[in-house]
């Protein structure tokens, strides 16, 4: 067997000891005498990994007990209508910085059911900062302000979170959960997308403040309602059974790890690595101001598209895949999720620094 370094934003690389657990456990799950794929999500066994699995998430992110920890459906991209539809009933209006694609997709969704206040931007330059913030073009009735915490496309990475009083802020974190400590108390609502940093695709992690539930407007799909999930300990429907049983192993594999701090650790080493190549390369070039950069998505480029592309096609030669960066950029991405091992950056930046000299 050749496994490749993955470079993929998602869905990504898993770490290799979930993948053989996951192997060892595919015909039979314990000695339930069938997969976790054939099982029913009302039984007990599956009860003890849904229910391993949140105490996990509230263990090694320091959930608060006033938040509920729910396993959703439909991506990421859902919580851009369910945010809106559930926390906006009282003055039907949001504040949100638009930092890349998804949030401004988050803002566009959030435009069919309310006002989207937009208070700043980082579109003039291809989103390759966080913008400073002006306190004065806040809402002060605002019903939640919105960030995606960690911009997966361009790679930057709020690194100072907004004031923002009692407004509840809301933040994407889909490419960042668990890559490094996170006070979950600072926040209303945090939501991820499992298929970056905690397991396949299928299965949306959203952890809420209680308060902020049960306040959905009438026209909310019974299924988008975050009271029906909370009620339910998301099992109102047949959730993703085999997504929530990975993201249970991963979370483990984090737990032997050391936990988040650990992994922030080994994370940020992974990055300054890279990094500090970028900066000292003649041929490659970071795209992200420095103070606002990504540890886990880390963009790059040479000033010769006929030579990203070359790069490209010997790195994918060579075992590094997934390199391309997205259209919207051009150039190289490496993203550097918490599975990816730090051999897997060394071995990439001494290839980078091989195709530079063969390349001059």
């Amino acid at each position: 067997m050749s496994r490749v370094y993955n470079f993929s934003a998602g869905p990504s690389m898993l770490p290799e000891e979930v993948l053989k657990k996951a192997q060892a456990e595919m015909v039979e799950y314990g000695k339930s005498g069938m997969s976790v794929m054939e099982m029913s999500h009302r039984s007990k066994d599956y009860e003890e990994i849904i229910f391993g699995c949140e105490a996990l998430v509230r263990e090694l992110m320091h959930v608060p007990d006033n938040y509920k920890v729910l396993f959703l459906q439909g991506g990421g991209s859902s919580q851009f209508a369910m945010i809106p539809l559930n926390l906006a009933s009282k003055n039907k209006k949001c504040d949100i910085v638009i930092t890349g694609q998804w949030a401004k997709k988050a803002a566009q969704e959030a435009e069919r059911y309310i006002t989207v206040n937009k208070v700043a931007s980082s579109a003039d330059k291809t989103f390759s900062y966080i913008p400073k913030l002006d306190k004065n073009t806040f809402s002060k009735d605002a019903d939640y302000f919105y960030i995606c915490m960690n911009n997966t496309i361009y790679g930057t990475k709020w690194n100072n979170l907004p004031e923002t009083g009692d407004i509840p802020l809301i933040a994407d974190i889909s490419s960042m959960i668990m890559s490094e400590e996170i006070d979950v108390s600072k926040f209303g609502l945090l939501f991820a997308g499992a298929q970056k940093n905690l397991g396949p695709a299928g299965v949306t992690l959203v952890i809420i403040r209680e308060d902020l539930i049960g306040n959905a407007v009438d026209i909310c799909p019974t299924m988008f309602n975050y009271q029906i999930h909370a009620d339910n300990q998301s099992l109102y429907n047949t959730p993703p059974t085999y997504s929530i049983y990975i993201m249970k192993l991963v979370l483990e594999w984090i737990k032997e790890q050391g936990g988040v701090s650990a992994v922030q650790k080994v994370n940020e080493e992974k990055a300054k690595i890279l990094y500090d190549f970028l900066d000292n390369s003649q041929m490659f070039r970071g795209t992200v101001a420095k103070e606002d950069r990504s540890l886990m998505n880390i963009p790059f480029v040479t000033d010769d598209e006929d030579l990203n592309a070359k790069f490209i096609k010997e790195a994918k030669e060579a075992g590094f895949v997934n390199l391309k960066g997205h259209r919207t950029v051009g150039g190289m991405r490496a993203s550097i999720y918490n599975a990816m091992p730090i051999e897997g950056v060394k071995a990439l930046v001494e290839f980078m620094a091989k195709f530079e000299a063969e390349n001059k």
